[in-house]
This record gives C-alpha cells, structure tokens and sequence, in this order.
C-alpha cells in the first residue's frame, strides 16, 4: 500500500473526509486489492461504513463508478486515492449545488517556467523573444463532485476516465464545471511530491 507519514495514503483521505462528517466510503481496487481489503475491512476500526468495487481490469476513475450496484441517492464525492489535499469536500458539494452542475472538477492553478529562452517566430523571421517565460494553466486536481445521473454516460465494465466523462456529459448538454481551489495539493504518485508528503507528514 502506498504509504504517507507511515499510514496507507487512503487512511489520510477517509480520517479527513469523516472529519467533515462522511462516513460512507466506496472503495475501487484492483492491483493488490486484497491488501487494501484486508487492511481496512469494513470500515469499523475507522468507525465508518466501508464497501468495494473490485475490478477485474483498470477502469479508470469514472469507468469504476459502473461497478456500483445501485445509483447514489444524492451527489457525491470521487476522489483518486493518490491526492493529499486539504480541500473541504462539503464546500466542494455546496459549490457544486449552488451552480446546479451535474459534474464538477476540483481544478489547481499550476506555474511552469519554461528552463529556456523563447524565440518567437513567423515562419523563419525572428518576430520577438521571452527570457524562461512562466506558463499558467489549471490543472485537475483528482476531487470531484458528481450527480447520480452522470453515471448514466458509463457502459458497464468499460474504461473511462474523468476527463472523457466530463466530455460526455458536456457534449449530452449537461452542465459541467470546474471548482478552482487554492488548498495545500500533492500528487503522490509522483516521486517528488511524495517524498514531499513525508517530509510534512513524519
């Protein structure tokens, strides 16, 4: 299991969401689900309610959501089980509601400096130059808040990521948004980040 501070990174994840009064969990697995099971069992040592999605293949974040047995009676809250954030889901919900979304995508500002100074050019004329210009863009930030009826768009056992959920309810007409949010955020499946995690996390 990935580990962050020495706990599993999903035991962060699930502590903060019941801090904010969740406290039922649907987790999707597949490699080494075994362990995830056997760790977290039915939730009670953590004093929730914990069930599964096994799947057979990677489905990807929304294609797992077409394991669920039943729809959610009420929006609800995805997140990638590698994101250590300090984003409050309820005000993720609230936001979602107040627009009347039925997807909506948490999204991070993100700088990047170009290492390089940048020739700008028309054909082969030299029109201007940027010394190491920084790029800004909004990245997906892995927390989303959906609808019951987005995940009416899935087929049954077949991969779908969230991005290509979002573009299927956007070309069907259905509103979705993003939530930008300026919360504490790190991917730790990258190497660096997650180096990063333990160091705030000992």
């Amino acid at each position: 299991l990935l580990t962050v501070g020495g706990k599993p990174m999903l035991d962060h994840v699930i502590e903060r969401a019941r801090g904010e009064g969740f406290n039922r969990f649907v987790l999707a697995i597949h490699y080494l689900g075994h362990m995830v099971e056997d760790y977290f069992g039915t939730g009670e040592k953590l004093e929730v309610e914990i069930t599964y999605l096994r799947e057979k293949a990677p489905l990807g974040t929304a294609g797992a959501l077409s394991l669920l047995s039943s729809l959610p009676e009420a929006p609800f809250i995805v997140t990638n089980g590698d994101v250590l954030t300090d984003i409050r889901y309820g005000d993720l919900l609230d936001f979602h509601h107040q627009h009347q979304a039925v997807a909506t995508m948490a999204v991070r500002g993100h700088e990047w400096q170009h290492p390089f100074g940048v020739v700008q050019m028309q054909g082969l004329k030299i029109v201007g130059f940027q010394e190491k210009p920084i790029a800004r863009s909004y990245i997906n930030a892995g927390v989303y808040a959906l609808n019951p009826e987005a995940l009416t768009c899935l087929s049954p056992d077949q991969p779908c990521d969230m991005p290509t959920l979002f573009e299927k309810l956007q070309g069907q007409g259905d509103l979705a948004i993003a939530y930008p949010m300026h919360e504490p955020w790190l991917d730790v499946g990258r190497p660096d980040d997650l180096s990063r995690a333990n160091y705030i996390l000992p």
